[in-house]
């Protein structure tokens, strides 16, 4: 018998190994593909009772619109990309959970690379976002010295920084009062009467490291401290960096009696190094991280740490980006968000400063600009 245009077809998609379209579903339901789209975008104008045949034909069919397909119809692709460096720093996947909690919340989906801190895998994730159609992207750049971010501005989307501006552009970034950070670090070391501080610190080439090194000389000079070369190491951000670099401290002829480091995960390193050798913390070296982690707390003795807001941080990572994707031409903003101490007993805080729970100091709050 000859099937009318839209007589329901029985014969399920699934039966026949296809993935459902929105074709079936309407042909199932006995009506035209326009309503069914009408339906999925919510519009007033269906009937009830065929809106209702609809949705239980779509939950039947286990129909799943094509959301790219729906997103060329409507001229939007609803995807942003981030990229972030090290997708095994704690603080940057909290700062992607803050991007994710707003863009989320505001319908989009994240399309998410990890550079590993090189160039041309980040080159490669670039080419992924501009390929995949992204509305938009938020990165935290590696600044390999071979990286070039020029490309980004003859991009037609919107890019927000975080942690550290993209060489050579000016565009929207949220940071953190980083040099503060490590120059009240450094000030708390020397308010316990140690002279001899070393700095493990990231990559020369990262601003963020950079601008933790000149807080802790800063806080030197000001003690009328001359900085030793041979106690400010450059390392990777990583863990093995830190043990690499907390061993050559350790077997200087003359160690260091604390040591600032510069990252939550080099800081890991350091403390194993440390362990390693046989030394004691706080009593043979004194330690103080950069970033605090929910395993500081747990460590023997509690790990004293400089505090980023991170997920504060992508929360408004993902806001300037909305805001910039609802007005391309607003002016370049730039957020310094505060860090503070938190202080613990791993710097040779006694347990009568609050050692046992961790005190909190608040910096300065650093004007927005």
């Amino acid at each position: 018998m000859k099937r009318t245009a839209h007589e329901p077809n029985k014969e399920s998609p699934a039966s026949t190994g296809r993935v459902t379209t929105m074709r079936d579903v309407a042909s199932a339901a006995g009506v035209s593909t326009a309503t069914v789209s009408r339906v999925l975008a919510g519009q007033s104008v269906v009937r009830r009772s065929v809106r209702e045949n609809v949705l239980e034909t779509i939950r039947r069919l286990n129909y799943h619109p094509n959301r790219i397909a729906r997103d060329l119809r409507s001229g939007l692709r609803k995807v942003i990309g981030v990229i972030i460096p090290d997708l095994q720093n704690p603080f940057l996947t909290e700062v992607v959970q803050g991007v994710e909690s707003v863009l989320c919340q505001a319908g989009y989906s994240l399309v998410l690379g990890n550079s590993d801190g090189l160039a041309d895998r980040e080159l490669t994730h670039l080419n992924v976002v501009r390929g995949e159609g992204a509305a938009g992207l938020i990165i935290v750049p590696s600044n390999d010295p071979r990286a070039d971010y020029q490309q980004l501005l003859s991009w037609d989307i919107p890019v927000v920084a975080v942690d550290r501006m993209p060489r050579g552009l000016q565009i929207d970034l949220i940071s953190t009062t980083n040099h503060q950070g490590a120059r009240e670090a450094t000030d708390h070391l020397l308010s316990h009467g140690y002279r001899e501080i070393a700095f493990i610190n990231g990559p020369r080439e990262v601003s963020v490291a950079q601008d933790r090194l000149d807080g802790y000389c800063d806080a030197l000079r000001a003690a009328g401290i001359a900085s030793r070369e041979q106690l400010i190491i450059h390392s990777d951000f990583r863990q093995a960096g830190g043990r690499t670099a907390m061993h050559r401290l350790l077997e200087l002829a003359k160690p260091p009696r604390a040591v600032l480091v510069g990252n939550n995960l080099m800081t890991l390193g350091a403390v194993q190094a440390i362990h390693e050798r046989g030394k004691r913390i706080p009593e043979d070296i004194a330690v103080f991280g950069f970033d605090d982690m929910p395993w500081a707390m747990s460590l023997r003795p509690p790990l004293s740490a400089v505090a980023q807001p991170a997920e504060e941080a992508g929360r408004a990572a993902a806001q300037l980006l909305l805001e910039r994707l609802t007005d391309p031409r607003r002016i370049v903003r730039q957020l310094v968000l505060p860090t503070r101490l938190v202080v613990r007993a791993s710097c040779g805080a006694h347990a009568q400063d609050g050692a046992a729970e961790g005190v909190v100091y608040l910096t300065r709050k650093a004007a927005n600009t």
